[in-house]
């Protein structure tokens, strides 16, 4: 037995309220309601993960990630955890398409192995960059809030906004269009959340047309089953739409690629776990996709090895990884948000560099 063995795995609720709602087109959110999974090696060192449930996208909740947790845990004791692409397949096996504690699990697991090595996880996945710059969301609120929040987001030298619509065509041309007055210099994306007919979606885009407006992604505007909704999107529409609901896994991301109904990916942990998320991209850049890089509603633990993800692989065109702004407070200490939205990983020296902030969590 070596000292990257795994001889212990808990987990435990993360569960607070959220500053504001979070509003898409799908409903709002106001609380947290995610799982912190600790991986023990025999050598003592701890590493984390984060598992970020969504039940209108998979049925998954806090309670069944839990369960799914707590459950794979006996199978994962004795596993070298410096194996960590045979941990996913064994992790993958035991919990099939639940995303989010398949991504806690290998997270923990990822952490505490690079913790042990002493090296950051951007190394680990290629170290092509060691900086990020995130957008920032303004929800589905009214348009003079959404200008206010434009504002507000420019103070903080945010350079990229997204903007939730797909509720009703006409609000959310008028919030669009707020938020464009509010910061002309921004670059716009626009997501959907899968909330309107293909027709619907392009008469959005020529409306704001109409206003000198053009966005510079448009992000899943149609049902995930749409196929020829977003392919019709994406060839007329003028903006390159991103599939985010659409690709939940390697099978989809294979599909896309052969049927180009859409010009990016959204890659995020939560969907699929860590080791099919680079699947996800690499079979994207084979392609001649774009790649973006999302999240669920996640705190600085899960946004952080998303932004290790996404930068050791290189190549991120669009980065969505701002939730944890939403908190009412950040229940982890380490890496953070820093100015203009930007990730700086290059002070990274072991593992995502965030941990749990309570006592225990050492």
């Amino acid at each position: 037995m070596s000292a990257t063995t795994i001889v212990a795995v808990d987990a435990r609720p993360l569960t607070l309220p959220m500053r504001e709602p979070f509003e898409i087109a799908g409903g709002a959110q106001t609380r947290v309601e995610n799982v912190v999974v600790r991986v023990r090696l025999k050598g003592g060192t701890a590493g984390f993960g984060e598992a970020a449930p969504l039940p209108a996208f998979n049925g998954e909740t806090q309670a069944s990630t839990l369960k799914a947790v707590r459950g794979a845990a006996p199978a994962l004791i004795g596993e070298d955890a410096a194996r960590p692409l045979l941990l996913a397949r064994k992790i993958e096996e035991r919990l099939g398409r639940l995303g989010a504690a398949r991504a806690g699990l290998e997270m923990a697991s990822l952490d505490a192995w690079s913790r042990r090595a002493r090296f950051p996880l951007w190394a680990y996945f290629g170290g092509a960059e060691t900086r990020l710059a995130t957008d920032v969301t303004v929800a589905i609120v009214p348009p003079h809030e959404a200008a206010r929040a434009a504002r507000r987001i420019r103070r903080l030298g945010v350079k990229t906004i997204k903007i939730k619509i797909g509720r009703d065509p006409d609000d959310d041309v008028a919030r669009v269009l707020a938020v464009s007055r509010a910061a002309p210099k921004a670059r716009l994306l626009l997501d959907a959340n899968q909330g309107y007919t293909a027709a619907q979606a392009l008469a959005v885009l020529r409306a704001l047309s109409r206003w000198g407006v053009k966005p510079a992604l448009f992000e899943q505007p149609v049902a995930k089953d749409d196929w020829d909704g977003m392919a019709r999107v994406d060839r007329e529409g003028g903006v390159p739409v991103a599939a985010d609901e659409s690709v939940s896994g390697r099978e989809d991301a294979w599909r896309l690629a052969r049927v180009r109904a859409a010009s990016v990916v959204n890659v995020k942990l939560m969907k699929y776990g860590i080791a099919e998320a680079a699947e996800v991209a690499a079979i994207a850049r084979a392609a001649g996709l774009g790649l973006m890089i999302g999240a669920m509603i996640e705190s600085s633990l899960g946004l952080g090895c998303a932004a290790h993800l996404a930068a050791g692989l290189g190549g991120f065109a669009f980065v969505d990884l701002d939730t944890a702004l939403w908190f009412t407070r950040d229940p982890m200490r380490g890496l953070k948000l820093g100015p203009g939205g930007t990730y700086d990983l290059s002070a990274v020296k072991a593992g995502v560099g965030v941990a749990p902030s309570w006592r225990d969590g050492q």
